[in-house]
């Protein structure tokens, strides 16, 4: 999906911080996994704005399997806070001030 538009440290971020959500799942008791998957995907959220930002491309070189790809980059950086909300709710859950 991603069409090599957007560059490998996009792919790497989004990936490692769903690798430390399913640790944070996992880890059920752990108050410090819940808060580095917040801190991750808030983190996120600003570097796929830059991405997204940066590397959209012209109208003139826009094909329709890079504009699939650029609007699924930009639907999942619209439900990131909602993702966001959802984390917070679990750190609160788990005993987080």
């Amino acid at each position: 999906c991603m069409n090599y538009m957007l560059p490998v440290s996009y792919a790497w971020g989004n990936f490692s911080v769903l690798a430390v959500g399913i640790w944070a799942i996992v880890q059920r008791d752990s108050l410090d996994a819940i808060t580095m998957f917040l801190t991750g995907l808030l983190l996120t959220v600003l570097t796929d704005i830059i991405h997204i930002s940066i590397f959209y491309p012209s109208r003139d070189f826009l094909s329709d399997a890079k504009r699939f790809s650029i609007g699924m980059a930009i639907f999942s950086l619209l439900l990131k806070p909602v993702s966001c909300y959802l984390v917070y709710r679990m750190y609160r859950e788990r005993g987080g001030e």
